[in-house]
């Protein structure tokens, strides 16, 4: 009998299960507080258990989920990224970066992605699976144990690793309700960030289901034609529909949403294009996030440089829509933005 991923379950599910065994259902608590509070990664360091309930979860619960067979630290110390192998040897990376306050973690809930955007190291990789629920808490967890031995802790967590998280729509969203639960690791909503590359109809379920977490879209191109060369997704869902759907996102839920916008130059870094974005957003409740494009190795094109950044910013702010240049993290190491991708790590490492 295979066993199941301990982060699988949902605090309903454990109990079902401990109760199956013959064992009270507050045993289901006490386990659930010790995963999620506790960090506890074993069995055996359930303590407050009884040891044939310990002996029932080693035999029936795996609570593995991740391997780390890789660690890369930037240059600078405060970008950390982790290869992880999963259970049938696929991997999937994560990273940590550190701010002055902040623990900031990008996670991953795909191995590879479809989406197929071309400066996206991930969707050079193309798709393999989805990572369950599971998965992707561990995750987090496997960097909280490692903050909470500094003494510090996690407080933002962005879904922008590998993968489009509205592709593996029920299992993302499982997993931030589970890390969200406050008998656990209670885990604010708002902490977290959500980005995609413009599913509609997902979008549109999210905001149905007036989830707290934060929402972000990979924009990159005020045009169909600019985002269909770069974004295979356009050709489905065009520009105005994503847009309609990004604000009646924010009529149905009061969120301000956020664009994110990888500065590439010559290409969509221009004042020109600036205007015409300025233009498509007018009125909506918005934030964009432009970082010079992070390298990879199947994307000729190169990042911008910080005057036209600058000069791009100008006239979005000019316009009333508020802008942010973001720093760039872990590039020596391909852990940026969109660099994310198993074979790259091996390549820095060659190199």
């Amino acid at each position: 009998m295979s066993k199941i991923l301990v982060y699988d379950l949902s605090l309903a599910a454990l109990t079902e299960q401990v109760v199956s065994w013959g064992e009270p259902a507050f045993r289901a608590k006490q386990i659930w507080q010790g995963l999620y509070r506790h960090f506890y990664e074993s069995p055996e360091q359930f303590s407050n258990l009884p040891k044939t309930l310990r002996e029932k979860m080693s035999e029936s619960l795996e609570f593995g989920g991740l391997e780390p067979t890789l660690k890369l630290d930037s240059s600078d110390g405060q970008t950390r990224k982790m290869l992880f192998r999963l259970h049938d040897d696929r991997q999937i990376e994560a990273v940590l970066m550190r701010y002055d306050k902040r623990r900031t973690l990008c996670i991953s809930t795909q191995v590879g992605c479809a989406m197929g955007c071309t400066f996206c190291a991930t969707g050079q990789m193309g798709f393999t699976r989805h990572l369950s629920s599971g998965e992707i808490v561990a995750q987090v967890l496997f960097y909280a144990r490692l903050l909470a031995a500094e003494g510090s802790n996690v407080t933002n967590v962005v879904v922008m690793g590998m993968g489009e998280p509205f592709h593996n729509y029920d299992n993302t969203m499982e997993a931030m309700d589970r890390l969200n639960d406050a008998e656990g690791y209670n885990f604010g909503a708002r902490r977290f960030t959500i980005s995609t590359s413009g599913l509609v109809p997902a979008i549109r379920q999210f905001a149905s289901e007036k989830r707290q977490f934060n929402l972000a879209v990979s924009l990159h191109a005020a045009s169909n034609d600019l985002r269909e060369s770069m974004m295979p997704v356009n050709k489905r869902y065009k520009i105005e529909e994503l847009v309609q759907a990004c604000r009646d996102y924010v009529a149905e839920t009061g969120r301000r949403i956020t664009f994110e916008w990888a500065l590439i130059d010559g290409i969509n870094d221009s004042p020109e294009v600036a205007d015409r974005l300025a233009g498509l957003l007018k009125g909506l409740l918005c934030h964009v996030n432009a970082i010079p494009l992070n390298p990879t190795s199947g994307y000729k094109g190169r990042p911008t440089n910080p005057q036209r950044a600058q000069a791009f910013k100008a006239v979005l702010e000019q316009a009333g829509i508020p802008c942010t240049i973001r720093m760039r993290r872990g590039i020596d190491i391909q852990a940026g933005c969109g660099q994310l991708a198993t074979v790259a790590s091996l390549d820095v490492v060659k190199n």
